[in-house]
């Protein structure tokens, strides 16, 4: 794997806060991460140090082998750290034109990049004219002038409309089918899930897990079940070897599984001992369960 951007021991104090506190973590090339945590946690200080914006106070990171200065580097990077600021009264073109001439790039770029994000046909509109949705996809198109290995994202979808948040994840997805890698900060866990491979949570600045969004805990699923034989049910369950915790919830009874085990399999060994089940559904738990799981135990 090829590393865009590794993380060692990160740590930024702002006064008696510590913002971040030795984080470590690697980007690697063709992937989309997702740094996932509640406002506070610690997100956009954490690109803020890596784009060179906010100082670090102990730790170190480099981009790509290492042997690029940060500088040179941050020319391959694209990022959106705030929100787009572009001149009102020129248009759509005008604007990434200027982008153009202050990053030192070519402007044969524009319309390509237009068209990645939906705004070729509103080139020649003002940029007062468009709407917030519009807005942030335009800022994309801008950081995409540059060709960038890694396109850098906080919060994309923040004060959007549902149809807003749909288009701009749909742009990321496509961006990172081309090749692109994405490092994408986000307060949502439903973002992380439906757009990022690989995840980050962070929790007042420290990390409390790192790696794909689907292995984030190595679960089994659950079973949901009922029967009239609830708490000879109950008894049989939190002895079972291959269940790793049992919850009740009136008649609703919820077993975790601590190894893989098919609805039908565990069925049959329910009718065995003699349990008839009213209701057994299977499900794998959400990334929101995860987190939840993932968190459990730590301070608010």
């Amino acid at each position: 794997m090829e590393p865009i951007l590794t993380i060692n021991n990160l740590t930024k104090k702002f006064g008696y806060l510590t913002a971040v506190k030795d984080l470590s973590f690697t980007i690697n090339k063709g992937n989309v991460y997702g740094i996932l945590g509640p406002n506070g946690s610690g997100k956009s200080t954490t690109l803020g140090i890596v784009l060179n914006v906010v100082n670090k106070t102990q730790g170190d990171f480099q981009w790509f082998n290492g042997t690029t200065s940060t500088h040179d580097a941050l020319k391959q990077v694209g990022a959106i750290i705030e929100r787009p600021n572009f001149y009102p009264y020129m248009t759509a073109e005008q604007n990434l034109k200027l982008v153009c001439k202050i990053k030192g790039v070519p402007q044969n770029k524009i319309d390509e990049k237009l068209e990645i994000v939906g705004l070729l046909d509103r080139k020649t509109h003002k940029f007062k004219t468009y709407s917030l949705g519009m807005k942030q996809r335009l800022a994309i198109a801008s950081a995409l002038l540059n060709d960038p290995e890694i396109l850098i994202l906080d919060e994309p979808t923040n004060g959007l409309d549902p149809q807003g948040i749909h288009q701009i994840r749909q742009i990321i997805k496509d961006i990172a089918a081309n090749g692109t890698t994405i490092l994408l900060a986000s307060h949502l866990l439903d973002e992380v899930e439906k757009v990022c491979s690989h995840v980050v949570v962070l929790r007042k600045g420290e990390k409390l897990y790192s790696g794909r969004v689907d292995e984030m805990i190595n679960s089994h699923g659950f079973f949901e079940l009922k029967a009239e034989k609830h708490q000879e049910l109950v008894n049989i369950l939190e002895s079972h070897a291959k269940i790793e915790k049992v919850k009740v919830e009136g008649e609703l009874i919820t077993a975790f599984l601590s190894e893989p085990m098919s609805a039908s399999d565990f069925n049959k060994l329910m009718f065995e001992k003699g349990i008839l089940l009213s209701h057994l559904v299977k499900r794998k738990e959400s990334l929101e369960e995860q987190f939840l799981q993932l968190t459990d135990g730590q301070e608010n």
